[in-house]
């Protein structure tokens, strides 16, 4: 029976050669993976993490809101309390052109310290948005009109009786004017109130439709927010 022989000795080194070379490769190429994955994870997250730049932006515009919603929630009721102290004036400064009667000296100085007042809350306002300003703006142009118009009366009442009538009408109209331009900016209160989340907020003077100015949009006070 012949002897049986084993695997050539050279033949062997070839074959264990190639299996430490499939074990190198495998190695090298779970490395080159793993490095890969975690470069890619890092760069990921330093392309998705938001640098200082935009933490800083971020910030400020929230800030901003913050301090943009207070002053409408101030602004608010600083045009209820001015409100209540011009609508009366201008009312009866328009009621003088049909009254039929001279117009006072002392009623003119009355009204002229009641537009003092009125104006005093917006001699230093404060900046806020473009909306808020805006509407700040349209308030105190009409705080000024109205004191116009009683300065006109108060003009009325110095003059003798012929001028007094032409002096009667324009300050009548420059009072319908003010009334005007503060229901503009009362919409833009009421609106800029419905975007900062405080809902409606009707600040209107009880005006004649006729004069052109404008009315509340009939929603219920604080929906809308």
């Amino acid at each position: 029976m012949a002897r049986r022989t084993g695997r050539p000795s050279y033949l062997s080194d070839r074959a264990d050669e190639r299996r430490r070379r499939t074990v190198r490769f495998v190695a090298v190429a779970g490395a080159i993976a793993l490095v890969t994955a975690l470069l890619g994870g890092l760069v990921g997250y330093q392309v998705g993490r938001p640098d200082a730049t935009a933490e800083t932006i971020a910030s400020i515009q929230e800030a901003d809101a913050k301090r943009d919603a207070q002053q409408i929630v101030e602004l608010t009721e600083t045009a209820r309390r001015v409100r209540d102290q011009v609508a009366p004036v201008l009312t009866a400064v328009k009621e003088e052109k049909t009254a039929g009667r001279a117009p006072d000296p002392g009623r003119a100085r009355t009204w002229q310290e009641t537009m003092r007042k009125a104006a005093e809350p917006f001699a230093d306002p404060p900046s806020g948005s473009t909306a808020t300003n805006v509407a700040r703006g349209g308030l105190r142009g009409a705080v000024q009109q109205a004191s116009l118009a009683v300065d006109t009366y108060a003009l009325a009442a110095g003059v003798p009786a012929a001028h007094q009538a032409a002096l009667l009408d324009i300050s009548t109209r420059q009072a319908a004017e003010a009334a005007t331009i503060w229901s503009v900016a009362a919409t833009q209160l009421d609106q800029i109130s419905v975007d900062a989340g405080h809902g409606h907020q009707h600040v209107f003077l009880d005006t004649d439709p006729h004069e052109g100015a404008l009315t509340p949009d009939g929603a219920a006070e604080g929906t809308g927010g």
